[in-house]
Order: structure tokens, then sequence, then C-alpha cells
């Protein structure tokens, strides 16, 4: 044991035990990998640290924001997400919730907005019955871990959940980009009571996972009637199937 100190730091041995205990008393695994110990181990915990980047899907749908995101949706960042949304691991919300903050701090930086300024986050809405079968709001809550991580670094950030399906898409599944705008075209309104909170707010559009935009598309357009829309913050997005630029045009005209 002396030995091993010798090579590794106090903390990091302290982290180790702490996974141990917890898979002896516990039976516990990281959700990303698996690995016995905590919910989340620091080499998971560490792929939802990493900078946040622009990510454009490819093809651009009509009316997307810039989004960002902080990792590609695959390998232990996604099953990190399944396991919060889908599997009521509860206490990831706030793990995903400060990567969450870290794709809308980005955004806030290409708007050129100094800290101290105001902004809305405004999570896409789940169906009611979709959050009665999980047991609760995964996105509303990982937005309110980052709305309190803004706010912790001189943001004056609030959650204003103002966004409501105003009729029920089709199921998605199996359907390609344009057949998902065409399925989500007018399937989001604003809150009468949000809108007199948004009026002329500066927003940023919450979602867990960009596919292929077109969910935070018709969100930025619900939102755009009377607010600011400065992007999409998402966790993770799913990887291109072809290289591509950021469109000219599209979207809040601002650049990095």
């Amino acid at each position: 044991m002396i030995e091993r100190v010798g090579r590794i730091s106090v903390s990091g041995l302290a982290s180790e035990l702490a996974d141990a205990w917890s898979d002896l008393w516990l039976g516990g695994r990281c959700a990303g990998c698996e690995r016995p110990g905590r919910s989340l181990c620091p080499a998971c915990r560490g792929l939802l640290a990493t900078a946040a980047r622009v990510a454009w899907p490819d093809p651009v749908p009509a009316g997307l924001p810039p989004p960002a995101c902080v990792s590609a949706y695959d390998g232990p960042v996604r099953a990190v997400l399944l396991a919060h949304k889908e599997h009521a691991r509860y206490g990831l919300h706030r793990p995903l919730g400060t990567a969450l903050a870290g794709s809308a701090a980005l955004l806030l930086d290409r708007a050129r907005l100094r800290p101290g300024a105001g902004v809305a986050l405004v999570p896409v809405p789940s169906r009611p019955a979709v959050v009665r079968e999980r047991g609760h709001d995964p996105l509303l809550r990982m937005t309110r871990v980052a709305a309190a991580t803004l706010r912790a670094t001189g943001w004056s950030a609030q959650v204003v959940p103002g966004l409501r399906q105003r009729r029920r898409p089709a199921d998605q599944s199996g359907l390609d980009a344009r057949a998902r705008q065409a399925n989500l075209r007018d399937a989001f309104e604003m809150w009468a009571r949000s809108r007199r909170r948004l009026q002329g707010c500066d927003v940023i559009v919450t979602d867990d996972i960009l596919t292929t935009g077109a969910t935070a598309a018709e969100a930025a357009r619900a939102l755009g009637a009377c607010a600011h829309v400065l992007g999409v913050a998402t966790v993770a997005a799913t990887a291109r199937r072809r290289p591509s630029t950021e469109p000219q045009g599209a979207g809040h005209p601002i650049t990095s």
C-alpha cells in the first residue's frame, strides 16, 4: 500500500477506495462503462467535461440556430444519457447538467454577451405521458443544473419551460432529416404565461441530444416569435455521415 501511494496522488487513491467501497457494499457500477464503483467513474465524468463545440448536423434544417455539444452521442456518453433518461439514474443529472452548461456558455460567448447578462434556458418539451411513465423529466432536471452552474460563473440564467406540444407528431423512428422536419412542423407553441416572461429576452434552447436538428429548429421557430434565440445547447450530438461546414446565413448570424 505504501508503494502504491508513492505512485499515485492521495486524491486518486481516495477516489479508487471510494469506488471499491461502493462496489463492495452497494454493488454500484459506472453508468457509462459499467466499471465497478460509483455511478460515474472519473474517466466517464471526464468525457462530459470536455470543451464544448459547435456541431451542425448535415443537412442543416431551415431555421436551426447554432447547436453546441460537448461529446458525440456514442460510447459511454450515450450510455450515461440513456441511464439517466430511461433507467432512473437520477444522480446523473448533475454531471449531465454541468455538461449542458458548458454548451450554453459557448453559445453565450459566441453571441459576445458579457457575464452578468440575462439568459433564459428553455428545454424542449416532452409529452406529459412520457414524463409520467419515466417518473421524472430528465431534461428539465439537467437544465436546472445548467442554469445554476451558469449563475455560479456570473451569468443571470433562469429556466423557463416556455414550450408545449400543440399536436403529437408521428413516431420519428426511421424518418430521414427531411421527413423529421416535416413531421415536426408547427408541433410546438409557447405557453401564454411564458410569452410575457420571454418577450425580447435572449434564449437558449436546451436538449439532451442533437440528431437531425429538426426538433431544435422547431423549438427555435416557436420561440423566435417573441425572443432572441442564441442557439441550442445539448450534451451530445450524433456523428455526421459526411463533412459539413457552418451554413452561411442560417440561424442566428454570429461567428466564432
